[in-house]
């Protein structure tokens, strides 16, 4: 994950704290029986990581990246790599489609390379064909994220990505943008991310009528389509991560009772920055939780803390009190990236 410039910090696609604060619960959602969607191990790999005939998920040493865990079965079976799984299904006589035809081509020729010096210009053309349909698919999903996401509901599918991708540890290569948050709904610190994945589920299953695409590609956009009708930055996504099909292990996102060093050590063991810590924080200017307009990607949850309200004696909501919250300002080096 590139660390944001200076003079964006307070824009982020994602929020902090593993808060059960108002930011999308609804009543409804702990009244209603939650199922978890029938397609929710349902994944297509992407050939935009495929480069001079290599072919390769998605690295799983970033926050966004897949799981190195299990991931979607095709016909019971379970595979790490989209190629295996490609080749799988053509031994198994299933239609495959143009894109995943022309990436088993690829790894054909990437295999006889030496000999097939001459077909050079040939697998370069099924590379950029494939990146070309990768787009296509990427405008398809965005399309209809952009039917079911508002600016109202922007705060709520912001906290759906970063629960999902939160989970990433760097010492163990496990968890990230999985697509485990439908495994984990009845955590504490999940409370209120039912009516987000419902929200999302409408848009999957049109997608998934003209071809599938994993719950971690759809939570990854709609977590940069959430950014833009906000009015923040545009931020591209490339697809291709798999659906982890077990829940990542508990205790590895942020708690709100945090203070500046062990929120630093948190997103440390997660290869993020302190830098990167003040920026994702500043995604809790969305949403009701208190800070300026709810649907205004800026930077009034910054300017509200170095207010420290906390210090007043008029009262105050009481999430702004929260150690994770004042570590922002009374730290010295978040503060420093806060000023800039």
């Amino acid at each position: 994950m590139a660390s944001p410039s200076p003079s964006t910090t307070h824009l982020s696609p994602l929020t902090c704290c593993s808060s059960s604060s108002s930011l999308s619960s609804h009543p409804s959602s702990r009244r209603t029986k939650f199922e978890f969607p029938a397609n929710s191990q349902r994944s297509s790999p992407s050939p935009i990581a495929s480069r001079a005939g290599a072919i390769a998920s998605p690295s799983s040493s970033t926050p966004g990246a897949a799981s190195s865990g299990d991931h979607a079965p095709v016909r019971g079976r379970c595979f790490a790599n989209p190629v295996d799984r490609d080749l799988s299904e053509l031994a198994a006589g299933d239609r495959v489609s143009r894109r995943r035809r022309k990436l088993i081509a690829v790894a054909g020729l990437a295999a006889t390379l030496p000999f097939l010096l001459q077909l050079r210009g040939y697998t370069e053309g099924i590379v950029a064909d494939a990146a070309e349909l990768d787009n296509d698919e990427y405008t398809m999903i965005k399309e209809e994220v952009r039917k079911v996401v508002s600016k109202v509901k922007a705060a709520g599918v912001l906290r759906l990505v970063f629960h999902d991708a939160g989970t990433f540890e760097m010492g163990e290569n496990s968890g990230g943008m999985n697509g485990s948050i439908v495994y984990e709904l009845e955590r504490p610190e999940n409370a209120g991310l039912k009516k987000p994945v419902k929200i999302l589920e409408k848009a999957k299953g049109e997608v998934d009528a003209k071809r599938p695409v994993s719950w971690a590609d759809m939570i990854a956009v709609a977590g940069a389509e959430a950014v833009s009708v906000c009015g923040g930055p545009t931020i591209p996504v490339v697809l291709g991560r798999l659906d982890s099909m077990k829940p990542d292990p508990e205790g590895r996102l942020p708690e709100e009772t945090l203070d500046a060093l062990g929120l630093k050590q948190c997103f440390q063991r997660k290869g993020l920055s302190t830098q990167e810590l003040v920026a994702l924080s500043g995604a809790h200017t969305l949403g009701s939780k208190g800070f300026g307009n709810p649907v205004v990607f800026d930077n009034s949850y910054y300017k509200v803390l170095l207010e420290k309200p906390w210090m007043s004696s008029a009262g105050m909501p009481s999430m702004i009190g929260l150690p994770s919250d004042r570590a922002l300002v009374e730290d010295n080096e978040c503060l420093r990236w806060r000023s800039l």
